[in-house]
């Protein structure tokens, strides 16, 4: 009997550290493709979003994860992988990052921190100055 509690426990564990953070899983079926962006002179990741994400679109959409220290007025980076495994630093692709755009920015967040956030989903395919899912007028939840 102990050795059943301890296999399902081991199982119970394994399986919540696997998990991305909520809201996630719709951009990991999204499919990039290098393309060459002349007025920069470098290649960028272009998304294709299938039907189920474009339908999305424009609606309240919730993502937890770890908050990216880029700051800029009145947005922010959130990423499902925490800093040192993030697109930025570590390796993880386009679908692990969003670009959060407050409609009153949150006071005093650490990087790293866990947070929770619902906003408007914007998908962006080609502005290079923006990223790839964009939650507009969003609002700290937790």
């Amino acid at each position: 009997m102990k050795t059943v509690l301890t296999l399902v426990l081991v199982l119970f564990v394994n399986t919540g550290l696997n998990q991305k953070p909520e809201g996630w899983e719709i951009f990991d079926k999204v499919i990039f493709k290098p393309k060459y962006f002349e007025e920069v002179g470098a290649y960028f990741e272009v998304p294709t979003f299938n039907k189920e994400l474009l339908a999305l679109e424009n609606s309240e959409v919730i993502l937890s994860g770890y908050y990216i220290p880029l700051d800029f007025d009145s947005m922010f980076m959130l990423s499902a992988l925490p800093f040192s495994s993030c697109f930025f630093c570590g390796g993880a692709g386009p679908e692990s990052i969003a670009e959060i755009q407050f409609k009153e920015f949150p006071k005093q967040l650490e990087p790293d921190e866990f947070v929770k956030i619902k906003g408007l989903l914007k998908l962006n395919e080609l502005d290079i100055d923006h990223m790839n899912f964009i939650l507009q007028e969003a609002k700290l939840i937790k």
